[in-house]
């Protein structure tokens, strides 16, 4: 089975492009993983650490080859509403997820946090469609939560 132990931003080099592998967000939170590509080749992650890879980065094979990384559509909650700011602020002290658009933000689908932005007078929707989040602070790449 092929290994990949490094993950490449760009295709420079022109190299062969294997196939696609489309992954959640949850799922691109990775270091050590077997993994099936969109047409069924399997193949293992092996990195040094645990990162957060994006859409259009690509898994470098041993053997050169290239895998190109897919953000998957995934069940979210689209918010809108006159206080974003202050949904915003609510879920960010929830040190959850959020993705922040002109007039919109989505987060994953959470019974929990949607009651919350109801009670806040936020107007919800569920949606289908790719999160990408913004990254953690200082540039750490993800938000994550963490006891006080």
């Amino acid at each position: 089975m092929n290994t990949a132990f490094k993950i490449v931003n760009e295709n420079k080099d022109n190299k062969e492009l294997l196939d696609e592998i489309s992954l959640s967000y949850e799922e691109r939170f990775i270091r050590r993983k077997k993994l099936k590509t969109n047409n069924g080749t399997e193949f293992l992650v092996n990195l040094e650490e645990t990162i957060s890879v994006d859409e259009n980065q690509f898994f470098e094979l041993e053997n050169g080859n290239l895998i190109k990384i897919i953000s998957k559509e995934e069940n979210l909650i689209e918010i809108k509403g006159d206080n974003l700011k202050q949904i915003i602020w609510h879920i960010g002290n929830r040190h959850l997820p959020c993705q922040i658009e002109e007039n919109r933000i989505l987060i994953q689908d959470d019974a929990i946090i949607l009651n919350m932005v109801l009670k806040l007078h936020g107007n919800i929707k569920k949606i289908f469609e790719k999160f990408k989040p913004e990254g953690g602070a200082y540039g750490m790449g993800r938000t994550h939560s963490h006891k006080h």
